[in-house]
C-alpha cells in the first residue's frame, strides 16, 4: 500500500494547476530600445534568427546562451539594460558563429515593441523565430492584497505584451520572402485551468494564451470567415512554449519551505537545464500550433519514480525546503543562481 502514495500524488498534482509550469524569466516594462547602431547583418546558411523578450536573465538569458552555443544570431530585449548580459555572452562565444544584440524594451508599449521589431530586423536581417518569454507574476498573496498597480501591470506584460508583440512579429515575418518562420507564446501556472491561488492575475493570464495561440493558427491556415485570405510572402506559425518550472525569482520568490520541498524540489530544474531540451526542440518545430514543453508526462513520470519509488534526493532543495547552494557558485538571497 505504501506504494500507493506516490502514485496518488502524481495523479491529484498531473490533474492540478501546479502541473503548468511556472515560467522563470525577468519582465520587459520600460520603453526605448538602446545599444549601439548595428549594420544590416546576413545570416549563414546554418544560423537562424531569433528574438527573445525578457532576455537578460532566467530562462530567456539560458536561451539565449544555449542558441549562441549552436551558433544562432540573438537579439535578447528586456525591462532592465541587457548591455551586461550581452557583453557576457559576447566573451563566452567570441570567435564563434553565434551573435547577440541587446536592447531595452517596454513589451507593453507598442511604439516600444515597433522599435524592438525594426531593432531585431536591423540586426539579424531575417528573424526565423520570436520567443515571447517575458513575464512577471506580481507576487504570491491573496488577490485582495495585490497592489491595483501590481494587477495592471500583470496583465499589461504578460497578455497585452505578448499580443502586442505577436503582432509585430508577424508583420514582419509575413513579409520575409519565402522564409517560413515561428512564435513561441510562453505558457505557466493556470494555463489548464483551475485554480492557482495566490496568483489570480498570473494564472489568469496564462489560461489566455492558448486560447490566443489556437486563434491564431486558425487565422494562418484558414483565415477568417467574411474576409479574403491574404497571400503574404512569408510563412508565419504560431506555438505555445511551456518550460515548467524553474529555479527564477518567478518561482522561487515568496515560496515557503514546503512549495520548495514539493513540488519545486521533484519537478524544477535550472535554466541552462531548460534551455539546453528546449532549444533543440524550438529549432526543430514544424508545422503550426505545436506544444513544446519540458516537463513532458514521460519526464513527471521519472522525476516522480525517482524521488518517491528509489528515494533519490532532491540535487537543489535539502529535506527542510533550503535551496541547497553549491561551493564555488553564486546565489541571490532567494536562492537563484547568478548567471552572470
Amino acid at each position: 500500500m505504501a506504494a500507493l502514495a506516490p502514485v496518488a500524488l502524481l495523479a491529484i498534482f498531473l490533474s492540478s494547476p501546479a502541473s503548468a509550469a511556472l515560467v522563470g524569466g525577468p519582465a520587459a516594462r520600460l520603453t526605448l530600445p538602446t545599444g549601439r547602431p548595428v549594420a544590416r547583418a546576413s545570416l549563414s546558411m546554418s544560423s537562424k534568427g531569433v528574438v527573445i523578450t525578457g532576455g537578460a536573465g532566467g530562462v530567456g538569458y539560458a536561451y539565449a546562451d544555449e542558441l549562441m552555443r549552436l551558433g544562432h544570431w540573438v537579439v535578447i530585449c528586456d525591462v532592465k539594460d541587457p548591455s551586461s548580459a550581452v557583453e557576457t555572452l559576447r566573451k563566452k562565444y567570441e570567435g564563434g558563429l553565434g551573435r547577440v544584440y541587446g536592447t531595452v524594451c517596454d513589451v507593453s508599449d507598442a511604439d516600444s515593441v515597433m522599435a524592438l521589431g525594426e531593432f531585431s530586423k536591423k540586426s539579424l536581417g531575417t528573424i526565423h523565430y520570436w520567443i515571447n518569454n517575458a513575464g512577471i507574476n506580481g507576487g504570491r498573496r491573496p488577490f485582495t492584497e495585490v497592489p491595483i498597480k501590481a494587477v495592471e501591470a500583470v496583465v499589461k506584460v504578460n497578455l497585452l505584451g505578448v499580443l502586442i508583440c505577436t503582432q509585430v512579429a508577424m508583420k514582419i515575418m509575413q513579409q520575409q520572402k519565402g522564409v517560413t518562420s515561428h512564435i513561441f507564446n510562453t505558457v505557466g501556472s493556470g494555463v489548464k485551468g483551475g485554480g492557482t491561488p495566490g496568483y489570480v492575475c498570473y494564472g489568469a493570464t496564462k489560461r489566455g494564451l492558448p486560447q490566443m495561440t489556437d486563434s491564431l493558427v486558425k487565422e494562418l491556415t484558414t483565415g477568417v470567415p467574411g474576409y479574403e485570405m491574404a497571400k503574404t510572402p512569408g510563412t508565419v506559425n504560431c506555438h505555445v512554449l511551456s518550460p515548467g518550472m524553474v529555479f527564477t525569482d518567478l518561482l522561487l520568490n515568496d515560496s515557503t519551505p514546503e512549495l520548495r520541498k514539493f513540488p519545486f524540489g521533484v519537478l524544477a530544474a535550472q535554466p541552462e537545464e531548460v534551455a539546453q531540451d528546449l532549444v533543440p526542440k524550438i529549432l526543430d518545430v514544424k508545422g503550426n500550433g505545436q506544444k513544446v514543453e519540458f516537463l513532458t508526462t514521460d519526464r513527471v513520470l521519472t522525476k516522480f519514480f525517482n524521488r518517491f519509488i528509489k528515494g533519490e534526493k532532491s540535487k537543489y532543495i535539502d529535506d527542510d525546503g533550503n535551496v541547497i547552494r553549491v561551493p564555488g557558485q553564486a546565489y541571490m538571497e532567494n536562492g537563484v543562481k547568478v548567471q552572470y
